[in-house]
């Protein structure tokens, strides 16, 4: 886990004062500890594209929540299509060749 110091010094551009803008909008979800906010790879990886969005892409404060959601539901459904990838893969070749079948794809 990453402090405040680091994920700044990780993400160039980025100012303290912005980022604890982020996360007390909800943008940067951090762990939250003793020691005060823990940041994940996941959290610096957001902040890069928060900053990009509003710096080289010009996207509005006010719309960012909206990409922000979207990008979070894309994620999702890539991590659900792989669990069932796996899934499928794991049966029998009769049964991936139902499955293929009856999903338009073979």
């Amino acid at each position: 886990m990453l402090c405040e110091t680091d994920v700044v010094g990780l993400v160039q551009g980025l100012s303290r004062r912005r980022l604890r803008q982020w996360v007390q909008s909800g943008w940067v979800l951090p762990a939250q500890s003793e020691r005060g906010a823990s940041f994940s790879e996941i959290d610096v990886a957001r902040a890069r594209l928060i900053l990009h969005l509003q710096r080289d892409m010009k996207i509005g404060p006010d719309a960012v929540p909206l990409v922000l959601s979207l990008m979070d539901q894309v994620y999702g459904l890539r991590q659900e299509l792989r669990r069932l990838a796996r899934a499928v893969e794991a049966q029998p070749d009769t049964v991936k060749q139902a499955i293929l079948r009856s999903a338009g794809g073979g």
